[in-house]
């Protein structure tokens, strides 16, 4: 299955201490660009992450969003700093032998807590391979969501531009029918001003068909339209067979542009040329959709 280039994708799990997620956001690019924004205790885990998307997404700009949101401040540590607590207590039972009655002497727990750096908090040391572990998980359900969500779109470009081929070979039967027939017409004109110049004199039938088989080779679109038609029938084995196929596409597409100008540089018939113009027409809306598949 094809896949467009734009997309989105979301993965959550939630752990006691935490819920990690992860979201995917792509758009075209030529190649692939992949750009990780997370809290920078946890870029260790960002070569592994890149190396992740690498393997599951072909090509296109995407940007990943890492959220880690833990449960109750249960990431934060209290610490007692026990000898600096004592040293206080010391020189608050100094200060009152130094006053004796005329101090008030009582203080809670918590007057003491005030003092500077006697309660500490910090930041819990996490596991970095746990944690890289976590990080990947919820990578690999926002991958699995962000293809699942290019999958469905692709499905849609692909039968967009399959209407389109359909449209284009039908076209092209059209050249087929009328490419004869001009060659049929300008032998008809060509004796009907040889007649009129040459009046009653008898006519070089073997002069008339030189003339139209010169004319019929230079008009002939066979070569042409067999290659248009071969490209189509490559386009939809392309598309058939899924996978990373937008970079072959676009140079098949190319392709089909050749091929049309020249027929229109062939024929100067203005059905044929009319034709033509249709179907670069559908080609060119074609070739905008493969500019979104990856």
């Amino acid at each position: 299955m094809v896949r467009s280039m734009t997309g989105y994708g979301r993965g959550e799990l939630a752990y006691e201490d935490m819920t990690v997620t992860v979201e995917l956001r792509s758009v075209n690019n030529r190649y692939l660009d992949c750009t990780v924004k997370m809290p920078r205790s946890y870029i260790f885990a960002e070569d592994a992450m890149k190396a992740k998307v690498q393997a599951g997404i072909g090509r296109g700009k995407v940007d990943v969003f890492v959220t880690v949101t833990h449960a109750g401040g249960d990431d934060m540590t209290v610490t007692v700093n026990e000898a600096l607590a004592r040293n206080y207590i010391a020189a608050l039972s100094q200060l009152r032998a130094l006053g004796g009655e005329t101090i008030r002497f009582d203080y809670e727990v918590t007057d003491l807590a005030r003092f500077p750096d006697v309660l500490t908090v910090e930041k819990k040391e996490e596991d970095a391979e746990q944690m890289k572990e976590r990080l990947l998980a919820s990578l690999d359900l926002a991958i699995a969501d962000f293809n699942a969500m290019r999958e469905k779109e692709g499905a849609r470009l692909a039968e967009d531009i399959l209407g389109r081929a359909a449209a284009i070979e039908t076209m092209v039967g059209r050249v087929e029918e009328r490419s004869p027939q001009t060659v049929a017409e300008y032998r008809a004109k060509l004796e009907a001003r040889m007649q009129e110049v040459l009046q009653n004199t008898q006519i070089d039938e073997s002069r008339i068909l030189t003339e139209a088989a010169i004319f019929a080779d230079k008009v002939a679109v066979d070569e042409e339209t067999v290659r248009l038609r071969s490209h189509i029938s490559q386009l939809r084995d392309l598309l058939a067979g899924g996978g990373a196929v937008g970079r072959k596409l676009d140079f098949l597409i190319q392709e089909f542009n050749r091929e049309a100008n020249t027929i229109g540089s062939k024929c100067s018939d203005l059905d044929v040329t009319r034709t033509v113009v249709d179907i670069k027409a559908e080609i060119e809306k074609i070739r905008e959709q493969v500019q979104n598949l990856e």
